[in-house]
């Protein structure tokens, strides 16, 4: 398997863990080239680690990394590529963590919260891992030196979301392109807004029919970016021009800026033929093949990589939190 191509998936092992957690290996670009790493230390236990924390009830394992980070120190952060989980045995049983790689501006400091974590220092890689008190947190590091050497640690989140659960088409007399999300889907709604932060695409495209506005709307309002309208995404012009559809998927990889889409089922295998196109064999075998595809809400997240800019690193199916 290329350096380049990680297969992982965020989602939760199909035996649950009696713990989860979730956090991030945050680095920023030193003046050298190289990178340095946010190693921190918590009092309680009095070790160096890496900034995670449990998953509450209500969040996925994605939002629990970028809240995990912001508590324990005060830093804002858009999740990278996944990096291997690691298990270890605790009291409660066996403890899972998923980590994430975090991109910084250089220069970078953060915080410690005074409680979980006393103090934090930057520092390079090889630094990193003699720190590192649990050599199981050894792994993730190893993975971001891969992604580092091969040009591949510096990328961008391109995401394809499936709208919210709308109302039945057969309780639903008017207009195709007005028919509303469902009680479900407006909930579903909110949770995508939360989960979307977690990768704060700065680009916001839709199909124009409401259940797709619905959808991704809230989570631009939040983020002050205006969603493009593309009338090619909406069910019935994609039926007629699956090729309009398709170009308007091509421009996720036409620019370097994070970028989210959001459309229909019926228009999603147009969009998944795209999204192959960019990935290498290992991660193509990860895209959902049958219909439905994706359930309403989830999401496919590509990070694609700065340097090779039309190639994606890694590929995670999330599902946004359904209460």
């Amino acid at each position: 398997m290329p350096k380049s191509a990680y297969r992982t998936s965020a989602q939760v092992p199909d035996s649950s863990p009696d713990v989860r957690a979730a956090g991030c290996l945050c680095w920023r670009p030193a003046s050298d080239g190289s990178i340095e790493v946010l190693v921190i230390h918590r009092p309680r236990y009095d070790d160096w680690s890496w900034p995670k924390g449990k998953v509450d009830d209500d969040e996925t394992l994605p939002e629990a990394a970028y809240r995990e980070v912001m508590e324990e120190v005060g830093l804002k952060v858009r999740l990278g590529v996944p990096l291997p989980a690691i298990s270890y045995k605790v009291k409660a049983g066996v403890k899972h963590v998923y980590y994430w790689s975090a991109e910084l501006p250089a220069f970078t400091n953060g915080r410690p919260d005074g409680k979980e974590v006393d103090e934090l220092r930057w520092v390079s890689p090889e630094q990193a891992g003699r720190m590192l008190t649990n050599t199981t947190d050894v792994e993730p590091l190893k993975r971001l030196i891969e992604l580092h050497q091969a040009g591949d640690l510096s990328v961008r989140p391109v995401l394809l979301v499936r709208h919210a659960k709308a109302k039945p088409r057969s309780s639903w007399s008017r207009a195709e392109g007005d028919r509303p999300l469902a009680a479900t889907g407006k909930r579903q709604a909110l949770a995508v807004t939360k989960l979307l932060q977690t990768w704060s695409p700065g680009r916001v495209i839709s199909s124009p029919w409401l259940r797709c506005l619905s959808t991704v709307t809230p989570y631009a309002k939040n983020a002050g970016i205006k969603v493009k309208e593309r009338p090619a995404l909406t069910e019935g012009s994609h039926k007629r021009s699956p090729r309009k559809a398709a170009a308007v998927v091509e421009t996720l990889f036409d620019k370097d800026k994070s970028a989210a889409i959001c459309t229909h089922r019926p228009v999603l295998p147009t969009a998944l033929k795209v999204l192959c196109h960019h990935l290498p064999a290992e991660l193509r075998d990860m895209l959902p093949g049958e219909d439905p595809y994706l359930a309403p809400g989830q999401m496919i997240v590509l990070q694609v990589s700065r340097r090779h800019r039309r190639r994606a690193v890694s590929l995670e199916i999330v599902k946004p939190f359904d209460p």
